[in-house]
């Protein structure tokens, strides 16, 4: 096998429960594998106002039964979240700054506690104030963090990401690309490591 990590690429949204859990798997594959990886941003509801909206109006009826099976999954991998959630909110800024992150020295660790303000917290990631307390609890630069989200800095970089979402035919998140090969949704960390183990064999054999 090669002795370069895989590239593992996975397109999300802040705002997507199934990235949520991804998310997790992801951790734990880290733990596990020898991957690289990068967040790409995914424009999952990009017209959501600043305000945010009901759940409800975003999902309709099936609202209740989607949670009930996403809190099933969650509880059986221990993984925290608020029960009484019931907005959703615009996404865009947190994106940009999770890309202004992943520029940084340990940046990666801000991109679980923009997941956490907005499925534990139940805060609105759309508020540069709740970003920025992401940001100070990750220990990276509040200030320099603060310059990007009032200049918009890192605007461009997000158009593009979703523009290469657009390329590689990505429709739906979590999708994760590793060379040649994308599979989508959640996955548990044993399926997503025998979808590393498998891309591996694949570019041992250089196919």
């Amino acid at each position: 096998m090669s002795d370069s990590p895989v590239k593992l690429k996975i397109f999300s949204d802040y705002v997507c429960p199934w990235c949520y859990l991804g998310s997790d798997s992801v951790e734990k594959l880290a733990a596990r594998k020898d991957i690289d990886i990068e967040w790409i941003p995914f424009p999952l509801h990009p017209d959501t106002p600043p305000e945010g909206m009901s759940l409800k109006a975003w999902l309709g009826d099936g609202v209740d039964a989607a949670h009930q099976r996403l809190y099933q999954i969650m509880d059986s991998i221990n993984l925290a979240y608020n029960p009484d959630r019931i907005m959703t909110y615009n996404s865009r800024l947190a994106q940009e700054l999770g890309m202004w992150a992943d520029t940084q020295p340990g940046g990666s660790k801000l991109h679980k506690l923009i997941f956490q303000a907005y499925f534990v917290h139940d805060r609105n990631i759309a508020q540069p104030e709740v970003l920025l307390d992401c940001v100070k609890e990750a220990g990276l630069d509040v200030e320099a963090a603060r310059e990007v989200l009032e200049q918009r800095r890192f605007s461009n970089q997000v158009d593009q990401a979703w523009m290469s979402a657009r390329q590689q035919q990505v429709s739906g998140v979590p999708s994760f690309v590793a060379g040649a090969y994308i599979t989508s949704g959640y996955h548990p960390v044993e399926e997503l490591e025998k979808f590393i183990d498998y891309v591996e064999m694949q570019q041992a054999r250089g196919a």
